[in-house]
């Protein structure tokens, strides 16, 4: 990586000496749940977990049930299989998928965490406005 500031240009009257742009954030270092985030982010990727989740199925099957090729089929299976969701095996020529749901332990525990904050927050807002509501017709009637 290039020293920012060995850059070939100046910053005002003088050198440009190190120029942080972006900070990066050392405290969040999961790198298993983004790749589950990512993974499950895409439609065509969820309903391939749906699937897997009735039987394990075969790539071509699965290739089969999108309107998209084998080729990207494959590219979705691969993103899939790096977050872990995913296991192949090969059996002849054949390769089998089965589903892994244990990453998205991970993602559920971390979205329940914050699942509180919400329903404090939507709680709060509910009686705000009931309040407000209240109040404006008290004010109409006066």
């Amino acid at each position: 990586m290039r020293a920012l500031s060995a850059l070939p240009f100046k910053i005002g009257l003088t050198p440009a000496s190190l120029v942080l742009i972006f900070t990066p954030m050392g405290e969040y270092k999961n790198a298993r749940l983004d790749e589950v985030f990512a993974a499950v982010s895409d439609g065509t990727r969820r309903a391939i977990l749906a699937r897997l989740a009735q039987s394990d199925a075969r790539v071509t099957e699965l290739a089969s049930a999108f309107p998209i090729s084998l080729n990207s089929t494959s590219k979705h299976i691969r993103l899939l299989e790096r977050a872990g969701l995913v296991t192949r095996s090969v059996r002849g020529r054949d390769h089998v998928l089965s589903l892994n749901a244990g990453p998205m332990e991970a993602a559920s525990e971390w979205m329940e965490y914050y699942r509180g904050f919400w329903a404090d927050g939507l709680a709060e807002l509910e009686k705000f406005v009931i309040n407000k509501r209240k109040a404006d017709k008290r004010r109409s009637r006066q």
